[in-house]
């Protein structure tokens, strides 16, 4: 489905009596939907649907775990970062690309919040990947400082979402 057709079925709904149209098909989803009786615009949402891929899963450890250990040793790693007073703050960090959410839905309290204290396998967040909730755990402990990520806002692998005071 090309924009120019595209075009032409917002065209045709907004003219006709429907107040919601869905199209469907492997490659795009299209959802139109019209404020009937009322002198707002109409909003268009167009879906593409991305490629499915499929990933091995991860096997070695995630990288928090790694920085944590070097850390604790006493060897200067970039994983720790000075704060104004010299404490260093360990990192967690995203083990994949997804989208960050800070509570299990949208209603629901957050799982973790600054000051909160988080143990080694304490839960701190969602990433949504492909449609699957993925939650994901602390490799550290100690106490959440900042939160480096805003919710429901893309992530990358190996991104800070979280900077906690051992």
């Amino acid at each position: 489905m090309n924009f120019k057709e595209i075009q032409e079925l917002i065209r045709l709904v907004t003219k006709s009596e429907l107040s919601v149209f869905k199209y469907k098909n492997q490659d795009v989803e299209l959802v139109i939907k019209t404020s009937k009786g009322s002198q707002e615009i109409p909003t268009q949402t167009v879906y593409a649907a991305a490629p499915v891929m499929q990933a091995a899963p991860i096997v070695a450890a995630p990288p928090a775990v790694a920085k944590a250990e070097a850390s604790s040793a006493g060897s200067q790693d970039n994983a720790a970062t000075s704060s104004g007073s010299d404490k260093k703050l360990l990192e967690i960090r995203s083990p994949m690309v997804g989208t960050f959410y800070r509570a299990p839905g949208p209603e629901k309290p957050q799982f973790v919040k600054v000051g909160d204290s988080v143990d080694i396998g304490s839960k701190v967040c969602i990433i949504e990947a492909m449609k699957l909730f993925n939650e994901i755990e602390s490799e550290v402990k100690g106490t959440i400082v900042k939160v480096m990520v805003e919710d429901a806002t893309p992530v990358e692998f190996d991104q800070v979402l979280f900077l906690v005071e051992p």
